[in-house]
């Protein structure tokens, strides 16, 4: 019988630990833990794997590959026999996966919960994943994942916080303890990200606003003014690349952050105007958009304009 001694401690095998969902965060968390030389042995689920694109399919075998991740063809092999398990899926699909997770996990594995998800849905998934003898984690990675990989600053809330922390020590991974329930580390994530994203949302529509009237130059002059030290150039393309290369992904995320504010009593005026414009942006399907912000914001409004003439009768 494993005890929690047996769990939480690192011997001299390999860690095994499961993956379920390697996109940007996923690979990232592989990369980190391979050039740290932390000794863990890393399998991974992705859904992409499953469905009817080939070359979706193909494309991420070979990202398994290139990562020295053994692949799994289903949830069931990535988790069987792991010490830890860490979901890394779209906002959207975090409870479908705990879900998943939650009829195969070993008793007593940690199932860290990494998804940017309201406080709501991590306690509804806390509650699968510990029906089935799991131990889950709330999870909150933030900073964007790169440049620090696995290092990056994490929060963790909950009954196990405590010794998920021991163990993510191990892994050379950053990570603060926040006393309290479940719910209680994402909420600092998805109230933080009303305006984080929100700004982001804002940006676009000022730069774009701007160039489009022939005045972007004098805004961002009168912005630096205005908010010395913030490099509004800079800011304004580093703004805009993030939305385009990964609204999709940043709307489900600000869709919980709407469910956090309406489930907190605060009227979600905002955030529903940023999930609009994350969407937007990532439905766009833009990629390699110029750096600087009036090339990107040009590249926008085109790709604006071609997806508004395609939708017109």
């Amino acid at each position: 019988m494993r005890t929690d001694r047996d769990i939480d401690s690192f011997g001299a095998e390999p860690t095994p630990i499961a993956l379920i969902g390697f996109g940007e965060a996923g690979a990232a968390l592989a990369q980190g833990w391979g050039e740290a030389g932390v000794g863990v042995t890393l399998r991974a689920f992705d859904i992409k794997t499953t469905g009817a694109d080939n070359a979706l399919a193909s494309a991420m075998w070979d990202r398994y590959g290139a990562a020295g991740v053994t692949g799994a063809n289903t949830v069931s092999d990535a988790t069987r026999g792991t010490r830890a398990v860490f979901s890394l899926v779209t906002a959207d699909s975090a409870h479908d996966a705990a879900r998943a997770v939650a009829e195969v996990i070993p008793e007593g594995t940690f199932y860290f919960d990494c998804n940017s998800c309201a406080p709501g849905t991590k306690q509804a998934s806390a509650t699968v994943i510990e029906a089935a003898g799991g131990r889950y984690v709330d999870t909150a990675i933030m900073s964007p994942i790169h440049p620090k990989l696995h290092a990056s600053p994490m929060l963790v809330s909950g009954p196990h916080a405590r010794r998920a922390k021991a163990l993510m020590d191990g892994l050379s991974m950053s990570v603060r303890v926040i006393e309290g329930d479940v719910g209680r580390a994402s909420s600092i994530k998805m109230i933080r990200s009303v305006m984080v994203k929100g700004i982001e949302a804002l940006t676009l529509e000022c730069i774009l606003s701007a160039v489009e009237a022939g005045v972007a130059e004098e805004v961002v002059a009168s912005l630096d003014a205005s908010m010395p030290g913030w490099d509004w150039a800079a800011r304004a393309a580093y703004n805009m690349e993030r939305t385009t290369t990964h609204g999709i992904r940043r709307a489900a995320e600000m869709r919980e952050v709407v469910r956090t504010v309406a489930d907190l009593g605060i009227a979600a005026r905002m955030t529903p105007a940023t999930v609009a414009w994350q969407q937007a942006m990532g439905d766009l399907g833009l990629t390699g958009t110029p750096e600087d912000y009036q090339h990107r914001a040009e590249a926008i409004l085109a790709a604006l304009g071609n997806a508004q003439m395609e939708d017109t009768p």
